[in-house]
Order: structure tokens, then C-alpha cells, then sequence
């Protein structure tokens, strides 16, 4: 059967996944190979770490190292990134701008710390728009010193895949993926992980790390049957607890949110024409929910912003439709397509900078940096949610405050992963 996008939602899956580690692990072996994984019905030839999708979910508590060895079992490169942690710079991740590729049959050992409790996760950085969306990606979940009270902890993770006609994943080389929205799976899965194992009931307390690997799509994912609130974005937490409303997650972006379970908890994405069904967590039994409100997490100890140091600006360019550019590929920032010989920011360690990204393309883009939070602004000048990946629609202009304290080369580019491919990444150098 042909699967399309308008057919896609018959095959949707919903899928549990083991965690990898207890919360007191700090070794681990990341092995990225060749698997088989079952998506509509097929067993499809994919990628995944340790011979599963996702990879392992990686727990460890806040103020602990990490040490984990990449051992390369592909018969291509492979590198790690571990997408939102403040790691050293040549801990990384990143080919040639802060590592070479790790070769088929060798090593690499990654150690930093965990000083930020929140959700992250890790997936390729070495030929990312393939690797990634044949499923080399995992959670990494830094716990709190002092938890919130919750019965479950589960990580949630949406990603889709594109099948070809005969069910296997389509190798096709189509430009439209690289000029316009991107490469769009007609298969989603969404991806469940229940820390504690037990039996999910009407009245637990939930907190749901919500996740979206998926290379190129949007999702806003609306959830019945919790009453709870929003209460950390990209792994920080809100000052101010946010109402559960439909959460627009870009790729890469994650949001933490804690609540009582009043039914089965269902998953829904509204952001393409039509709503779409995700998935659920079935429930079973009830039990009275708890009578203490949701408040705040723990909030990181991170670096407060000062007056500007240095502003820039930041033009998204390109893509079909649009105009012309300076630059070699069909994506371009400020007229240059790819990695530049020169950073596009170079600041003293320490720096408060002010960057104005605006998007004159015709598509969305959510732009991520690596290494650092930053703020986004309001049109006022207000500082607004701490994030490391912002998502622009067609013709919006966002300005973003960031405190540059963290030495090295830094990525800053789309992290829809086909327009990174093709032009729409470049770096600032810190310090």
C-alpha cells in the first residue's frame, strides 16, 4: 500500500519504551548500529543506539558527571550531541567544529557534568538529517535534588518517519524536502517510557517530559484527561507555572508538564489542517488525586543577563519561492549557506548579547543554540520564556537576550534538520 500523508494516521503507533539507566548510573556505552523497527506494520531497516528506538533514556541527577562511551558498530561516521546540557565544548558533539567524526569500529568517551535538572536529549550531529530521522536519538533526563511529588515520571517522544510503497523507509532523494517544509514522515509514533513501571490511575499525578525528535515537523499537541500546567520549557522550568493549553513543540524543543489524571491521557496534534490522534496512556483503577497545588520547579542557577556587550542581526534566507541569496546552498543566513570560516559573533566570555533573527524565508524554522539558554523578547523588550530553540513562522521577527559564558565554538542553526543540511547553520565563538 502506498502510504501519503493523508494516509498516515491509520498507521500511528503507540509505542513503551524501557529506560536505559537507573538515576544513580554514570557509565554507559552509547552503541549506534543497524536495527530493525516496526512501524504500520512493517519491520523497517533503521538505525538506533544499543539495538533499540529511541536509544536508552539516559537519567542522572543534577550535579553528577556523565560519562558515556560512543562506540561506532555503523559502517559510517558518528558523533553525539547532547542537545540543550551546557557540556564543554569538545564534549559537543558537533563534526569539525568541535570534533571529528568518530570512524566505523572506533571510540569516544564523553564526560561533563549535569549542573541543570530538566529534559533533554542527545541524538546524531554527523550526517544528522539522515542519522536522526532513521532514529539515532534518545532522552537525557538531569533529576532534580529535590523532585516534585509525582507518582510517574514519563517521557514522552514523537517522531515520525516517511515510508516509501513497499513500507521500508524511503531512501528517495527529493529536493521539495530540502526547499520547503522538509521531510515530513507519513508514519507517527509517539514513544512512552514509565520510569516507574506501574499501572498509570485516575488521580495519579503525572509529570509528562514531552519531546520532539523528529527532524522537520511542527507538532501542537493538545492532552485530555490531565488537569495540570506547563511547568518548564526546554528544560528550564516557568517562574510562573503556565495553563495547560496546546503546546507547540518545533523539532527539538521539549516541555515539561505536571497533572492529575482524570481519564485515559490523550495525545492529539493540531498543527497541520486537520486535528490528528498521537496516542494514549491508558489508565486503569483510581485512586483520590492529591490535594497539593502544581507549583513551581526548582529553578537552575543560571547566569543573569546585563546591559547588551553586543547586538547582531540575523536574516533567515532562501527556500522556494523566495528570493535570491548570496549564498552556495538553497538555505542561507546573512548571505552565507553552511559553516563559515569566520563565527558570526565573536564575544569576550561572559558577554550579554542581543540577537535579532528575522525570517524572510516562506516557511517556518526554529533556530537552536548550542551550549547556551537564552531569553526570547517581546516586542517591548521583555524578557519571556528561557530556551535554547526559538520557532519562527513566515515573516516573524524574534529578538533573543543570551549570555555568552560558556568558552568555545558554538552551532547556531535550524534545527529543522533538512534546511540545516542545506545551508542554514553558523556558529559564534565564545571567548
Amino acid at each position: 500500500m502506498l502510504l501519503t500523508r493523508r494516509s498516515f494516521l491509520g498507521g500511528m503507533t503507540l509505542t513503551l519504551a524501557g529506560t536505559g539507566l537507573p538515576a544513580a548510573t554514570r557509565e554507559l556505552i552509547l552503541a549506534p548500529q543497524a536495527i530493525k523497527a516496526r512501524f504500520a506494520g512493517h519491520d523497517v531497516s533503521m538505525l538506533g543506539f544499543n539495538g533499540g528506538l529511541p536509544g536508552p533514556e539516559i537519567r542522572v541527577r543534577q550535579g553528577q558527571t556523565a560519562r558515556i562511551t560512543l562506540d561506532n558498530r555503523l559502517e559510517e561516521g558518528a558523533l553525539v550531541h547532547w542537545h540543550g546540557l551546557r557540556v564543554p565544548n569538545r564534549m559537543d558533539g558537533v563534526n569539525v567544529l568541535t570534533q571529528d567524526a568518530v570512524i566505523p569500529g572506533a571510540s569516544f568517551r564523553y564526560q561533563f557534568g549535569a549542573p541543570d535538572a530538566g529534559t533533554y536529549w542527545y541524538h546524531s550531529h554527523y550526517l544528522s538529517y539522515d542519522q536522526v530521522s532513521r532514529g539515532l536519538f534518545g532522552a537525557f533526563v538531569v533529576e532534580e535534588q529535590t523532585a516534585p511529588a509525582v507518582d510517574h515520571d514519563i517521557v514522552v517522544q514523537f517522531f515520525d518517519v516517511l515510508l516509501d510503497g513497499s513500507g521500508q523507509y524511503d531512501e528517495a532523494f527529493n529536493p521539495a524536502h530540502f526547499a520547503t517544509e522538509g521531510r515530513i514522515g507519513n508514519i507517527v509514533t509517539t514513544l512512552v517510557s514509565n520510569g516507574t513501571g506501574k499501572i498509570v490511575k485516575r488521580g495519579d499525578r503525572l509529570r509528562l517530559r514531552l519531546i520532539n525528535p523528529s527532524i522537520d515537523r511542527v507538532y501542537r499537541v493538545g492532552l485530555d484527561g490531565l488537569a495540570g500546567k506547563i511547568v518548564a520549557l526546554d528544560g528550564m522550568p516557568l517562574v510562573h507555572p503556565q495553563t495547560l493549553e496546546p503546546i507547540l513543540l518545533a523539532p527539538g524543543q521539549r516541555c515539561d508538564v505536571i497533572g492529575d489524571a482524570t481519564g485515559p491521557v490523550r495525545f492529539k496534534d493540531s498543527f497541520g489542517e486537520r486535528t490528528l490522534s498521537l496516542g494514549e496512556i491508558t489508565v486503569s483503577g483510581s485512586r483520590d488525586p492529591s490535594k497539593s497545588p502544581i507549583i513551581a520547579l526548582p529553578a537552575n542557577q543560571m547566569p543573569a543577563p546585563k546591559d547588551p556587550g553586543q547586538t547582531a542581526e540575523l536574516v533567515l534566507q532562501g527556500g522556494a519561492g523566495r528570493a535570491s541569496h548570496s549564498g552556495t546552498g538553497t538555505w542561507a543566513l546573512n548571505g552565507v549557506s553552511g559553516l563559515p570560516r569566520s563565527p558570526f559573533l565573536s564575544v569576550k566570555q561572559g558577554t550579554t548579547a542581543r540577537i535579532s533573527i528575522r525570517n524572510e524565508t516562506g516557511f517556518p524554522h526554529v533556530m537552536h543554540l548550542h551550549g547556551h539558554h537564552f531569553w526570547e523578547l517581546d516586542a517591548a523588550g521583555r524578557t519571556g520564556a528561557y530556551r535554547d530553540s526559538t520557532y519562527l513562522d513566515v515573516g516573524e521577527v524574534r529578538d533573543i537576550l543570551v549570555v555568552l559564558d560558556n568558552p568555545g565554538a558554538w552551532m547556531l542553526h535550524c534545527h529543522m534538520l533538512s534546511h540545516q543540511a542545506d545551508g542554514m547553520a553558523t556558529w559564534i565563538r565564545v571567548g
